[in-house]
């Protein structure tokens, strides 16, 4: 996008320029009346991208009906609303939630599916474009084809800046293929107890290496892509505490599960809470992240998405973020009250744009009522649509509202998936080594484990399904045990079997373990449940009497309990879920790349005594036996002090 005098800048820019811009713009109170519509000169100044971003949507907004303000702050899901619809309603925004695609689900199905969205959009009379939003926390792994980089969680052991940025850039260049310049990520909970469902989301339980690791990736998704393209908008969520609720303390209930801690309370001093988990939200803010999320959980009882103190007086005027907050999906409607009362308390909180999957044509007929009751000042609605007319002005979306199918030949290509596996080996974990590792080629080795060849288990949750999927027949990629095969070549004899009861003997065995796919709190976990089986257990004494060195490789977004296994196994590897590249674990093992993995997290020594990180230091420490920060090369040197180094 441009600003006066045909200045290239970058969206963090036009959020730090808008204090100067202001300076030379009206903010004159608008009249509580609707404007009446008038046709739209050709030569209106918010069509001009050579203006300043802040004329623009001044201009913009005071030739606005309340309709088309409502409209704005509006989002549907495409299974819900039609392109029709969009016109209709002059709705702001429309996304995917986990798992809602076109069929068939390829990179050109999404790309006309939201040039049609986007056409009906620009239909309207003042033309405005929408916002297509989607959920592409690893990669874009909703689509079929797509880079599946690390979950969050791996990426944090990897701890690499540059590369969080250049996982951006690839996922920013994939998104734009298929048309969706909405990212709602990252997520930058500060996780205090891996029995969340969502810990496999988060950066871990530093909130400096969270704030560090999200604002590099926010700084690959924002970079340039093409000077024909939008830049996509990063969301920080979700806002705010959602990684320290309390155990017992959610009152949700999906597909049959009762959630424990996604979506409960954050209880304690306010002003304690938001020295832990506040750091992050500022740092992206400073970076220029135009969106934020609220979070479905509580603070101290009361429900973020109602709650001002926190959206606006931290957020909006502590922070002084200047973009917009969106809702979570439904989460207006868990708030007390009727649809009428939950909309009030939402936006008068200051939620500016609310999810609204299926009832959205409910909100706009509810707010608008508000509005004309006076129950939601038109001041709030007039702040709401700036925020969000300013984010799609800085973004370029006027300019550029399609899919850049030039950049559909890249999709899933060599290079984005070179990064991908560079993630992988970056990520992965060495917590013990007894001799075992690095790997020899030339070399006997007996794998086992159903988490060794299956794309969907290595993936974990939002790829292709919220809830994820198993098996290998939709992901693009190569299984760790495929990786294994290949780096370790042709003259290394590799035998698998998931059960472990293999014949004959070997020089090494190799045993995959972990957590199928979940997401939210349907992952939700007594620390118990971490465990591992006796599946698991049983293939590992199987391996243990045929191998001469036994590795046992983790594949899961949180620790698992080993106490019952760590004296069976030689080596101890965490390779996280590393979604679509296996191979990148198998260069670890075989030595062709060091490990420099380290604990985001720590790491139970058992379910007694389990203590959360928020716990006292020492009561902390002495529950784990591997601690944040905790990790070695082959050599069994430490690659730097954990938490509890003493």
């Amino acid at each position: 996008m441009r600003l006066a005098g045909s200045i290239h800048c970058s969206f963090a820019a036009v959020l730090l320029c808008i204090a100067a811009c202001d300076a030379g713009v009206s903010h004159a109170a608008k009249p509580a009346s609707a404007p009446t519509p008038a046709p739209v000169p050709k030569n209106a100044r918010y069509k001009d991208a050579s203006q300043p971003v802040e004329a623009r949507v001044e201009d913009l907004l005071a030739r606005m009906t309340l309709a088309e303000k409502i409209g704005q702050m509006t989002q549907a899901e495409r299974a819900e609303a039609r392109p029709g619809d969009v016109t209709a309603l002059m709705l702001g925004s429309v996304l995917s939630g986990g798992g809602s695609a076109p069929s068939p689900n390829k990179p050109e199905s999404w790309a006309s599916m939201i040039d049609a969205y986007q056409d009906a959009a620009t239909a309207t009379r003042l033309g405005i474009p929408v916002i297509y939003g989607i959920d592409a926390v690893h990669g874009h792994q909703s689509v079929i084809g797509a880079t599946v980089f690390p979950q969050m969680i791996g990426l944090a052991a990897a701890g690499d800046a540059d590369l969080m940025k250049r996982i951006g850039e690839v996922t920013a260049r994939e998104m734009a293929a298929t048309g969706i310049y909405w990212n709602f990520s990252p997520m930058v909970a500060v996780t205090q107890d891996i029995r969340w469902g969502r810990a496999a989301e988060s950066l871990g339980e530093d909130a400096a290496t969270v704030g560090t690791l999200a604002t590099a990736y926010v700084g690959g998704l924002m970079a340039p892509i093409a000077p024909d393209s939008a830049q996509v908008l990063p969301t920080a969520k979700h806002f705010i505490g959602d990684g320290g609720t309390a155990w017992g303390s959610s009152r949700q209930s999906i597909m049959g599960v009762q959630y424990r801690l996604d979506q409960g309370d954050t209880q304690g001093d306010s002003e304690a809470l938001l020295a832990r988990y506040l750091p992050p939200y500022k740092a992206l803010i400073d970076a220029g992240t135009g969106s934020v999320m609220a979070s479905f959980s509580s603070w101290n009882g009361d429900k973020l998405h109602g709650n001002n103190a926190l959206l606006t007086g931290v957020l909006k005027e502590r922070l002084g973020f200047k973009g917009f907050v969106i809702s979570d999906w439904d989460g207006i409607q868990q708030l007390p009250g009727s649809f009428e009362q939950q909309v009030t308390t939402a936006i008068n909180a200051g939620v500016d744009m609310a999810m609204v999957p299926k009832d959205y044509r409910a909100f706009v007929r509810v707010l608008t009522d508000a509005v004309n009751k006076g129950t939601v000042p038109q001041a709030r609605i007039d702040d709401a649509v700036r925020r969000i007319l300013r984010a799609k002005f800085a973004m370029g979306l006027f300019e550029h509202p399609r899919a850049l199918r030039s950049l559909q030949a890249e999709f899933g290509g060599a290079a984005h998936r070179a990064v991908a596996r560079e993630a992988v080996a970056k990520s992965a974990t060495l917590l013990k080594n007894a001799g075992a590792l690095p790997l020899a080629r030339g070399k006997s080795i007996f794998v086992a484990g159903e988490f060794a060849d299956n794309l969907g288990f290595q993936s974990g949750g939002w790829t292709l399904q919220w809830q994820g999927v198993s098996g290998n027949g939709e992901i693009v990629g190569t299984t760790l045990l495929e990786g294994v095969k290949q780096v370790g070549g042709a003259n290394t004899a590799v035998t698998y079997k998931e059960d472990g009861k293999l014949q004959g003997n070997a020089d090494v065995g190799i045993m995959f373990v972990g957590e199928p796919p979940y997401a939210e709190g349907v992952g939700d976990r007594d620390i118990e449940e971490l465990a591992l089986d006796r599946r698991e257990i049983s293939a590992i004494d199987a391996l243990r009497g045929r191998v001469d060195k036994l590795v046992l490789v983790i594949v899961a977004g949180r620790p698992q309990l080993l106490d019952k296994v760590i004296d069976k196994v030689d080596a101890v590897v965490m390779a996280w879920l590393p979604g679509s590249e296996g191979a990148g674990l198998a260069d670890v093992l075989f030595g062709d790349k060091p490990f420099t993995g380290r604990l985001p997290v720590g790491w139970p020594a058992s379910a007694a005594g389990y203590q959360r990180a928020d716990a006292p230091l020492d009561m902390r420490c002495a529950s784990l036996v591997w601690a944040l920060g905790d990790g070695m090369d082959v050599s069994g040197k430490a690659l730097g002090p954990g938490r509890c180094t003493r």
